[in-house]
């Protein structure tokens, strides 16, 4: 099961998500993004979290401007290419 870190404000891409059988966590600190297979941010105040700065195996996608929608097929496409 991909582990999906999404920032604290995007409370209806973590249901959206979350509907579609990932484990997700908020993103509330630098250590959350540690071990995650993506990290969805706002990109409102990009790397103020430390979150592209982490070590993670996986992407950081920036939702800015996006529907959620949107945003899940982008985690869609960057699992699938993790795989």
């Amino acid at each position: 099961m991909p582990k999906i870190g999404v920032e604290q404000s995007l409370s209806d891409v973590q249901q959206q998500l979350q509907s579609m059988g990932y484990d997700v966590v908020q993103l509330k600190q630098e250590q959350d993004a540690q071990g995650c297979d993506c990290c969805v941010i706002t990109g409102q105040d990009q790397n103020v979290m430390g979150v592209q700065d982490v070590a993670i195996k996986g992407s950081v996608i920036n939702a800015h401007g996006m529907t959620a929608q949107e945003i899940c097929q982008q985690v869609e496409q960057s699992i699938g290419h993790q795989q």
